[in-house]
């Protein structure tokens, strides 16, 4: 299932798209698409059986805004550097063991909302991710196939960075990667039943219409079953958490001087296979 929050910001309804494209509302049968919902087998069982059975109303999509997939998203954890393609442009070595930082929920934003590039900010940069939502809390997995089946399903996330802040500016990362709006999260969560690889995932970003990222999940140093496992070693994973899972190559960083950091005005484009396409217009914050 595609399952999606469409309204204006914080006041969204659940919704569906369906197999023919059409939105469909959940407001009947469910409040929310959140972690609570993705731990409920029964009403996910009701959404999908109302939905083949054709009971849900369509949804006029006409100016209808579309919100974060997810509600109540408790932490983001992101792991940095896990595609061998980024390490080499980056000229970082491949980690031994993830990387492990934290995005704060509140920088998760919809996936057509505006991006504000902060102030003071001089290397505004680009980073599409594969995000894993959890289904299941999760501790002290054992096994890829446990941590697989902790899964609700997947999305796109637009990891925005400002490495200056990130990496000029003293400390954790967490100065370059929690700036307002810095998550662009969607359009779609979809449930992990339609994705049977996540490791056979292509991912691209554009901005202004240039090409600047053409990925696979195929070159992740730690899949995402490694990361789940691993991360569930250190903390408890809740349903409704989110894991970005790192980027592939070609972001800002790791372009000749002068690199092409984002600015006001520009439009960034992105999407997964299978899990949808974003759009997002740069302003100054």
């Amino acid at each position: 299932m595609k399952l999606l929050r469409v309204g204006t910001a914080g006041a969204e309804r659940p919704a569906l798209l369906d197999a023919e494209g059409t939105l469909r509302d959940l407001s009947g049968i469910v409040p929310d698409i959140d972690g609570p919902l993705l731990a409920d087998t029964a009403a996910l069982g009701r959404i999908r059986a109302a939905a083949d059975a054709g009971e849900l109303p369509a949804l006029d999509a006409d100016g209808l805004r579309v919100g974060p997939p997810l509600a109540g998203i408790g932490k983001v954890v992101c792991i940095g550097l896990n595609y061998h393609d980024h390490a080499r442009e980056t000229g970082a070595e491949p980690p031994a063991e993830p990387v492990v930082f934290f995005k704060a929920a509140d920088t998760v934003v919809g996936p057509y909302d505006t991006v504000l590039v902060p102030r003071q900010s001089v290397k505004t940069d680009w980073e599409v991710e594969l995000a894993v939502v959890i289904g299941r809390t999760a501790r002290y997995l054992e096994s890829h196939e446990e941590a697989l089946a902790h899964v609700a399903g997947y999305a796109v996330a637009h990891d925005v960075s400002e490495r200056e802040f990130q990496i000029e500016r003293g400390g954790t990362w967490d100065k370059g990667k929690n700036c307002e709006t810095f998550n662009p999260l969607g359009p779609w969560l979809v449930t992990a039943d339609e994705v049977p690889d996540p490791q056979a995932l292509s991912l691209r970003l554009w901005v202004n219409g240039e090409l600047k990222q053409d990925g696979t999940t195929a070159e992740q140093i730690f899949s995402v079953a490694e990361v789940v496992r691993y991360v569930s070693q250190f903390m408890t994973l809740y349903p409704g958490d989110v894991i970005n899972t790192g980027t592939p190559a070609g972001v800002a960083l790791g372009q000749p001087e002068p690199k092409p950091f984002l600015r006001a005005g520009d439009v960034v484009e992105l999407e997964i296979s299978g899990l949808g396409k974003q759009r997002q217009e740069f302003k100054d914050a």
